[in-house]
């Protein structure tokens, strides 16, 4: 059997792993995956049976980044088994495996962004708040995240269909930095990733530095400007939370050069740490904070529901 090491959600190394180490692992990881995606599909199903929800730009924003986390987890897991399944896939299915896991972990900090753009508007300019952030124009700025995304990726398979077409008749080991090999979609990649990373911390600090200063000049306890604060540091773990999968080759260097012996029990900690545990802290942290959606989510956490 194969043991994996994960990298942005895609990327895979090949160690030896007994056969009773193997299935213990991939157990916790569909067990963990299943947990995760029952509650995530909780609440998405909690959103769609109330209207109250669909009229806020803020749960529409959320569920978003659930439905996103959804996709990206049962992707990851779904790569997971099947490395140690079958090692490698068809190219086709791989590159519209992989597609997806670009797009979700792109989309991540970029709805982490609106998310905090959205608070910094409720608190420092209510009064604009239903203009700015109207539904329509919600959906309006999903849809370029995702228009982004995809015009970000798109070119990568087709520079490799153009200058690899054999590699589509064959199997491959199913991880970007195995795929595309080329120095110039790397440093694509590099500097997509940069500028994405940078422009969502220059968004949050700046929502963040705003939301307090609002908070200091009324002189009284604003619970909503505390809470909005408190949001936006939610939204930085979550997006250093990201980030570490990218340095995720250096750390494993240095695992590998100075403790041997368990770095098999490290990529697979890791894996759980950044790719399985992140996507349990959207539910946990947005939707039993609102105290609206926790009331309604309880009826169905509980089956309840009539």
């Amino acid at each position: 059997m194969n043991s994996l090491s994960v990298q942005n959600g895609s990327s895979y190394v090949r160690y030896p792993d007994s056969f009773s180490t193997a299935i213990a692992k991939n157990v916790t990881v569909v067990l963990l995956g299943i947990s995760i995606n029952y509650l995530n599909g909780t609440l998405i199903h909690t959103f769609r049976k109330h209207q109250v929800f669909y009229h806020n730009p803020r749960y529409i924003l959320f569920i978003h980044l659930v439905v996103n986390d959804t996709v990206q987890l049962t992707t990851a897991v779904t790569l997971f088994v099947c490395t140690y399944v079958f090692y490698t896939i068809n190219t086709y299915l791989c590159c519209f495996i992989l597609s997806f896991v670009v797009f979700t972990s792109l989309n991540s900090p970029l709805n982490l962004a609106v998310m905090a753009v959205e608070c910094y508007i409720a608190v420092c300019f209510p009064l604009q708040h239903p203009q700015l952030c109207n539904i329509k124009k919600i959906y309006i700025v999903i849809g370029c995240i995702w228009a982004m995304n995809l015009l970000s990726f798109l070119p990568d398979i087709f520079f490799l269909a153009a200058t690899e077409p054999a590699l589509f008749s064959s199997t491959v080991v199913c991880e970007t930095t195995h795929l595309f090999r080329n120095p110039i979609m790397i440093k694509k990649r590099e500097v997509t990733y940069s500028v994405y990373f940078v422009g969502v911390w220059l968004v949050l600090t700046y929502t963040y530095v705003q939301i307090f200063l609002a908070a200091r000049s009324v002189k009284t306890t604003n619970s909503d400007a505390k809470k909005a604060r408190n949001t936006i540091l939610l939204h930085s773990f979550q997006l250093l939370l990201s980030m570490l999968t990218y340095v995720f080759s250096t750390v494993l260097q240095l695992v590998f050069i100075l403790f041997p012996r368990i770095h098999l029990h490290f990529i697979f900690v890791w894996y759980i740490l950044l790719q399985i545990l992140p996507r349990f802290l959207s539910p946990m942290v947005y939707g039993l904070r609102d105290n609206m959606f926790r009331e309604h989510l309880k009826k169905y956490l509980s089956c309840s529901a009539t």
